[in-house]
């Protein structure tokens, strides 16, 4: 398969398990606290890469740890809760289109800590890009008043966060295997994850006992595997085959699955917040377009 076709493809996958990933979100938080499914989403995680690529951490050399835990924390630890402490408030579909932001920060991040030039057309699509998702945050304000949108912040620290991993990921991991990097990422997470999971009472009867618990389980361990452990290795792959702001690309697609979703489970979204996506994704579309 050559260069250009397997790079589309790995965009067209990841988009679709991404995309379904919110709508995993929101109904592993009918039997999860935010914090636990957070910490979960990481240990389960961790499990299936530790048992997938184990032997891949001989290959990681020793100048390459510092920034596959930074990479880990950023990429994977912190996210995993904020997404989750969002969802809490607003709907998924809504959280969808805000992660469209990533491309648009990758470039803000790589020009401003990266020192990689930006052209006119990019700052006019990152300008563009944030005009809409104020649009959509404000509007989704007032269609759903009994929603806290003050939570879209969440969002937006995380897509700041993906944002700075898949420069790392670029500039400094290029040469390592994408399920050495993976499993890397989690050596440095998971026993804070397992901390955070104790203290959050999860080891406890009245956890167990919640009445959608065992279906919040399996949500989140499809979610961890899908969504997180094969998804990780598959996006690594594609930033380094393709470019950081091509890889982040995957959110064009993400919200048309994660939209379907959330229709499916009948959450509202009204015209406006449908234009003010439209328009985050043409500031992100406008934002890597090459020149002619």
């Amino acid at each position: 398969m050559s260069g250009i076709s397997s790079k589309w493809l790995y965009l067209f996958v990841l988009s679709l398990i991404w995309g379904s990933s919110f709508i995993l979100i929101k109904k592993s938080l009918l039997g999860l606290t935010p914090y636990q499914l957070g910490a979960l989403r990481v240990v389960i995680t961790g499990l299936f890469l530790f048992a997938m690529g184990f032997k891949s951490i001989k290959s990681i050399k020793p100048s390459n740890w510092k920034w596959l835990i930074i990479s880990g924390i950023l990429g994977s630890f912190i996210p995993s809760f904020f997404f989750a402490i969002a969802e809490t408030e607003i709907d998924s579909a809504v959280v969808s289109v805000l992660n469209s932001l990533v491309p648009l920060n990758a470039i803000l991040l790589g020009f401003a800590v990266f020192k990689i030039t930006s052209t006119k057309r990019q700052i006019i699509g990152v300008i563009i890009g944030f005009i809409g998702t104020a649009i959509l945050i404000l509007k989704g304000a007032n269609l759903n008043p009994s929603q806290n949108y003050w939570y879209a912040i969440f969002v937006i620290l995380s897509t700041l966060m993906y944002a700075t991993n898949v420069n790392i990921i670029k500039k400094y991991l290029q040469n390592v295997k994408p399920l050495a990097i993976a499993t890397g990422n989690f050596v440095g997470i998971f026993v804070p994850a397992v901390i955070v999971l104790f203290f959050t009472d999860f080891f406890s009867v009245e956890t167990f006992n919640q009445p959608h618990f065992k279906m919040a389980m399996l949500y989140v361990i499809i979610l961890s595997f899908f969504g997180t452990a094969l998804a990780k290795i598959l996006f690594n792959r594609l930033v380094q085959i393709s470019t950081p702001v091509f890889a982040s690309s995957v959110t064009y697609l993400m919200p048309i699955v994660a939209l379907m979703w959330g229709f499916l489970d009948g959450e509202t979204f009204s015209w406006i917040q449908g234009f003010a996506s439209i328009i985050i994704l043409f500031g992100v579309y406008l934002s890597h377009k090459k020149s002619n």
